[in-house]
Formats: C-alpha cells, structure tokens, sequence
C-alpha cells in the first residue's frame, strides 16, 4: 500500500495528493509536485505502475513517497483514501486527475456500467476529496487544489455525454468553491485540457481520436500539467490549454447551444 521507506533521507515538505498519478496528465502533474518540493502521496488502481512512478519521483528530486492503492469507482474508496493520505501529515496540495469517460450514444444500454463509475470518479469521489482537503487546508495555514476537468466541460457532448457532463459539474464546482475558499487562503483551480495523448483515447477510441487531432491538436500531458501546474501558482481559477481548445471551449459564446450541441456531435461521432 505504502512505500515511505527513505523518507528519513529527503528533505522535509508538506505533501501533495495526487489522484490518476499511474498514468497521463496525473502522472505528469506528480512529477510537477516533486519538483516544486512536495513530498507526493500517489494513488491509483495500478500498484505496480505508482511504486515505479513514486522510485522515479525520489531519485530524481528528492522527495518522499506514499503509493495508495485505491479504486474511486468504489464509493467508499475517497472516504478511505482521504483518511490514509491525511495520515502522513499536512496536505497543502489536491489534485484530482482521476477521470474515467465513455465515448458513445447515451442510449446503449451496455454503457451504464462504464457511465457509472464515470459518475462515481469524476463527480462524487472529486467532491469529496474537496470537501476533505478544503477543511484540513483551511485549518492548516491554506493550500490549492488542482481539478482536472476538460474543455469538454464547456459544450454539450453528444456522444460523450456523461462524460461532458461530469466535467461541466467539475469545472463549475471548482468555480464556486474558488469563491468560498479564498477567504481561508485555500484556491482552486480548474484545468481544462483538450484531446490529449492519454490512454482516453486508445483502443475502440481510436478512429474518433483522429477525427479530434485534425480538429484539435493532441498534447502532450507533461505540457498540459506545466500549464496547469503554473496555472494553480498563479491562483488562477480556470485554466484552457491550447489555442485551438480556447476556441472550442468558446464556442457556446458564439452560437447558439443547439448548434454548439449538434457541432460537438459531429466531433464526437464514431463516423462521419
């Protein structure tokens, strides 16, 4: 479960809690956090993948680890990785990278089960997460908290809908909660990426991925988690990655939803 074995050997610094640390933008954000200093508490439901990442992060900045095995589709699982993590002492960084998504029409009836867990990670395992983090920081001197929502949190996402909409609550959550926290030296910031060269995008995603690189290029997560990463220095609320992204994400601006809606879909589409 854990791994803090040399942490005697590095130099002291409050941790930083990193979901999805096994792969992707939360991998790439965990390497962010090392070298800006914090010691890193990793979790995912990859164990191998996080003790190779956590020896790596040690070796090349110095910095103690913890790995904690944990499913957030399980509902009980933030609840239990909040308790585990806040043992180690004060946490003055939050980033959810966990997220799971689903790309297909909502009524498939075989894709309930995936749209659930997508529920269950991105929606009420982030909540509360926050909800954690935001009372201990408040009582510990302030901290961030770093949301990985999307771009597609700012359009409707036909096709991709559950997805879509996990990411608008979590890009309007971050928002709100930006405003009530600041008083308490807590900020949030929301990062919105667009299509990035993560396993999202592997696999039955493949045709519809380049479909969305003619349109929006793909970036890599180590360049999406620098931007996020100086993003949550600045205390910026809300972070859009890419020039082409920035145009998507304001697209409802410049047309009506409906045409927004039916545009996205045709992104989002397996075919044309």
């Amino acid at each position: 479960m854990s791994d803090t074995s040399l942490a005697q050997d590095f130099r002291k610094a409050d941790w930083a809690l990193v979901t999805g640390a096994s792969d992707g933008i939360g991998r790439a954000l965990a390497v962010e956090a090392a070298k800006a200093g914090y010691n890193v508490i990793l979790t995912g439901r990859r164990t191998e993948r996080l003790e190779a990442h956590a020896d790596s992060l040690r070796r090349a900045h110095y910095v103690a680890t913890v790995c904690i095995t944990a499913d957030l589709s399980d509902p009980d699982a933030a609840e239990a990785l909040w308790t585990e993590a806040a043992k180690q002492g004060r946490i003055a960084v939050l980033v959810n990278a966990a997220g799971l998504g689903r790309s297909g029409p909502f009524l498939d009836p075989e894709g309930w089960l995936r749209e659930s867990e997508s529920v269950l990670v991105n929606v009420i395992a982030a909540t509360i997460l926050m909800k954690r983090a935001l009372a201990h920081m408040a009582q510990n001197g302030g901290g961030h908290i770093l949301n990985v929502a999307s771009a597609a949190g700012f359009v409707p996402g036909p096709n991709m809908a559950v997805y879509a909409a996990s990411k608008a609550y979590l890009l309007s959550l971050s928002e709100a909660v930006a405003e009530e926290a600041a008083k308490d030296a807590v900020f949030v910031t929301a990062l919105c990426p667009g299509a990035t060269t993560t396993g999202f995008f592997a696999a039955d995603n493949a045709e519809r991925a380049s479909i969305l690189t003619r349109l929006l290029p793909m970036a890599a997560p180590e360049a999406v988690a620098a931007s996020g990463w100086a993003a949550m220095q600045k205390r910026r609320r809300v972070v859009v990655t890419g020039v082409m992204t920035k145009v998507f994400a304001f697209l409802p601006r410049l047309m009506p939803r409906r045409v927004t809606a039916w545009l996205t879909g045709q992104i989002l589409r397996r075919r044309w």
